[in-house]
């Protein structure tokens, strides 16, 4: 067994095994502190990062956080780990992993490359010793790119997801937050509603009345009712126009059984969706979320820190090609994330440590309304995650989604991120927009309330 031990000054720590190594050279939060894991203090946790920076990469593949025998998310990561794509870095520790990907030599097509090689533990590991700006200028480096009826992640531009949730599922106030959110430009990663009752009937009505709307207005996106998987196998085979599967997703076996949801259901689900071809110019079909502290609050975390395990999460998005995966960053609440602060750190670990893996990651800035937070902290991290090129984030009516009680972003602050750093919605979208007149030349939005008047009437 390896010796996981520094000297700090005249104070020697010594860390029992490479799981405590990890959780105590974690960034505090409030959800590693309930589980009993955090660091001491800070001289505790800098000797943890000290140690960390040591590990070699490769003792990830030999030493499992969880067990191979036990956990069919463990056995996912070893099983399909490409050894030869591990190559150009296998010879490193996670401290010289952090120099190489800060280096020039880190270019998108070699992160490209290198993806299929990493493991979750191994991004989870290297993101522990790295600033928010670290987080940042690496994740910006790396471009993945997806497709259904539009396309995602082209470099230059930012799309977003339209939340139009309402608590009766009312079709009408849906159909009012869609047009107000379409007004603002928002809505080319997804229109995805979560039904107030998730059940098949329910679902089925939602998607017709949204596969209707699409297509009268020949909208360049997709839809997704964000039910269980389970009735998403039942929705095709019934027939329903269904475009993306979506499903959340934890980090080991245990959490995503409390989800009600095996490995194997994923992949009938996605075959399913496939078998559709639904899509016009790509057939990604699946949509994922995730966030810290879902495996914790599952009592299924297996004494690893929730930032680990959100990784981990992502080894499973990406056995599935996903079109959209997104962190629920703050919607947990302060149990887990206690602050602004907090909140901020975990979205920019989680997008990092996304797209390192290869995965299309976007971010619901989001928190509660007993967490220590604001409206001005979700101001910086949608504006941080512009600058690291997040694939998609999610917009409400107002910010403030009425039906799962949670306060995330408003369609006017994807207008903000688009004007402000001259960024544009998906070519296929944006192309749609210029075509009913509502946005100009530049590219820059026109008038909401004239761009409602112009989807009402069906153009300029």
């Amino acid at each position: 067994m390896p010796q996981y031990r520094t000297t700090l000054g005249h104070e020697v720590f010594r860390f029992a095994t490479l799981a405590e190594v990890m959780a105590k050279a974690s960034p505090p939060r409030s959800g590693d502190a309930l589980a009993g894991l955090i660091a001491s203090a800070d001289v505790e946790r800098v000797a943890a990062q000290m140690v960390l920076a040591e590990v070699p990469l490769a003792r990830f593949l030999t030493q499992a956080l969880i067990p191979y025998e036990t956990d069919d998310v463990t056995r996912l990561i070893i099983d399909t780990h490409n050894q030869a794509a591990f190559a150009p870095v296998s010879h490193m520790c996670v401290g010289q992993f952090r120099e190489w990907l800060l280096s020039d030599a880190a270019t998108p097509a070699a992160l490209r490359a290198l993806a299929p090689g990493l493991t979750p533990e191994m991004v989870a590991a290297v993101s522990k010793l790295m600033r928010n700006r670290d987080l940042i200028s690496v994740a910006r480096k790396v471009e993945v790119v997806t497709a259904f009826r539009s396309t995602l992640g082209l470099p230059g531009r930012i799309s977003a997801r339209l939340q139009p949730n309402h608590p009766a599922d009312d079709p009408r106030g849906i159909a009012a937050a869609i047009l107000d959110g379409l007004s603002f430009g928002v809505g080319d990663a997804v229109i995805g509603i979560n039904p107030a009752t998730d059940n098949v009937p329910t679902a089925n009505a939602l998607l017709s009345m949204l596969d209707e709307l699409i297509a009268t207005h020949q909208i360049p996106t997709q839809s997704c009712v964000l039910t269980h998987v389970t009735n998403s196998i039942e929705l095709i085979e019934r027939g329903a126009p269904l475009d993306l599967v979506f499903q959340s997703v934890a980090g080991t076996q245990a959490a995503n059984a409390g989800f009600g949801v095996t490995l194997p259901m994923l992949a009938e689900a996605r075959d399913a969706a496939l078998s559709l071809q639904r899509g016009s110019v790509g057939q990604n079909v699946m949509y994922f979320e995730t966030g810290q502290g879902s495996a914790l609050s599952a009592n299924a975390h297996h004494g690893i820190d929730q930032q680990t395990l959100e990784a981990r999460a992502y080894a499973v998005c990406r056995a599935f090609d996903p079109l959209l995966v997104n962190t629920v960053v703050g919607f947990i609440g302060p149990e887990y994330l206690f602050d602004g602060k907090e909140i901020v750190r975990a979205g920019l670990e989680d997008h990092f440590c996304g797209k390192l893996l290869g995965l299309p990651m976007g971010c619901d800035a989001c928190y509660t309304n007993h967490a220590e937070a604001d409206q001005n902290d979700m101001d910086v991290l949608m504006t941080l995650l512009a600058a690291a090129r997040a694939h998609f984030l999610i917009a409400v009516p107002g910010a403030d989604d009425i039906m799962l009680n949670y306060q995330s972003l408003s369609f006017h602050d994807i207008a903000y991120l688009r004007n402000s750093f001259g960024l544009k919605a998906a070519p296929e979208f944006e192309a749609w927009l210029a075509g009913l007149g509502l946005i100009d030349d530049h590219g820059h939005l026109i008038d909401s309330a004239l761009g409602a008047q112009r989807l009402l009437a069906g153009g300029a």
